[in-house]
């Protein structure tokens, strides 16, 4: 029996940017599916709300967009695809609906803790601090961790 995995931790380590850390109870290419194939996807982004998927073209210069539904409102994410390297980074900017226009670049990188555990460690860089703060006080944090659990509970699936 495996003890349930802490939530993410979030800091703000410069005054552009936010570093989460992550480790879920998965290998790596297990984790890497969950991220990159749309089926697996759409069960756990978004706080494991439903969730339209209205593009995903997973490839360097592809664009994605989620609208997530929760609580009788829609909030809609998108972005493209920068980098691309399998079972080890994906680059994409990041845009919110609720601050459009204000978008951040995002770095996840995927760690094998050779364990059967994995780390997944993502950097946003925003272009000011203040729209760092904006989405640190939209309620970014908890919102991630909600994703995550449901990432978990797929990955246990």
């Amino acid at each position: 029996m495996s003890t349930p995995t802490k939530d993410a931790t979030v800091t703000t380590t410069g005054d552009r940017d936010i570093h989460i850390e992550r480790v879920f109870d998965a290998p790596l290419a297990r984790v890497w599916a969950a991220y990159t194939r749309v089926e697996q996807l759409s069960q756990w982004w978004g706080r494991g709300n439903r969730l339209d998927i209205e593009r995903w073209e997973f490839r360097k210069g592809g664009h994605w967009r989620f609208v997530e539904h929760s609580d009788g409102e829609q909030h809609g994410f998108e972005g493209r695809f920068r980098e691309i390297v399998p079972e080890e980074r994906i680059v994409q900017s990041f845009e919110w609906d609720g601050m459009p226009a204000h978008v951040a670049i995002d770095t996840a990188t995927f760690v094998d803790l050779g364990d059967g555990r994995t780390k997944v460690i993502t950097d946003s860089i925003f272009h000011t601090a203040e729209e760092r703060d904006g989405m640190v006080q939209s309620g970014m944090e908890g919102g991630l961790n909600e994703s995550y659990r449901a990432l978990d509970r797929l990955l246990a699936s």
